[in-house]
């Protein structure tokens, strides 16, 4: 089932797409917090989102311009500004179509569905993003973003976290993370790979993910 994300100011606007999208078999999810938009797609990893341009606090073109660093997911903008500055903006900020209120639900449902079609008729739907407490690791291009706050990874630092998060919250052990990182981790000094991890840790501190990656003695190491 697709996935719609909302982003509409208008609480009455919001309802009525919300309303129809579910009658044609989608699910959709309505944000009410603006200042967690960004965080709201992480966890919700939609296949398209509807984005006001006029918001509380960031304008739909900063939460556009945010989510093109992790994703291209198709963004359509619905927005009563209508000048050709505004669709111009729309669409440098990566957005993949531009609607003007007051618009047709008709309209609205036929875009999205030509956009969904377009998108993922001959591609998985799967997410590039493992999400995990609020972090979100990025396979593509190898970061982490906490709160806004994105850190590039060295290729061990990927490749530790990845196993941690993929685990979603189960132990992992040295030998296993050991033999990820090294092709034959016998030649390897088992502490090479404490200073891998203790270095990890404080550069996922510096962006607020402190104590992210715990030590479970004698069994390896899993992420809280």
């Amino acid at each position: 089932m697709f996935k719609i994300m909302i982003v509409e100011d208008d609480p009455k606007i919001r309802e009525i797409v919300l309303e129809n999208i579910t009658k044609w078999g989608f699910d959709g999810l309505g944000v009410e917090d603006f200042s967690e938009v960004f965080n709201t797609f992480i966890k919700y990893e939609p296949h398209l989102i509807l984005m006001d341009i006029n918001l509380p606090s960031f304008d739909g073109f900063y939460w556009c311009n945010k989510i093109r660093e992790v994703s291209k997911v198709p963004i359509i903008f619905v927005s009563s500004r209508n000048t050709n500055m505004d669709i111009i903006m729309a669409v440098n900020m990566g957005g993949d179509d531009f609607i003007q209120k007051p618009f047709s639900l008709e309209v609205l449902m036929a875009k999205m569905n030509a956009i969904l079609r377009r998108t993922y008729s001959y591609t998985s739907v799967e997410s590039n993003i493992i999400e995990h407490n609020g972090a979100a690791l990025n396979l593509k291009d190898s970061t982490i973003i906490y709160n806004e706050h994105k850190l590039e990874l060295t290729k061990n630092e990927f490749k530790i976290i990845y196993l941690l998060m993929k685990n979603n919250g189960g132990v992992v052990s040295r030998d296993k993370i050991m033999r990820s990182l090294w092709e034959d981790e016998s030649f390897v000094d088992d502490n090479t790979l404490t200073v891998n991890i203790n270095r990890l840790r404080k550069k996922l501190a510096d962006i607020g993910l402190d104590n992210f990656i715990q030590t479970k003695k004698g069994q390896g190491y899993i992420i809280l």
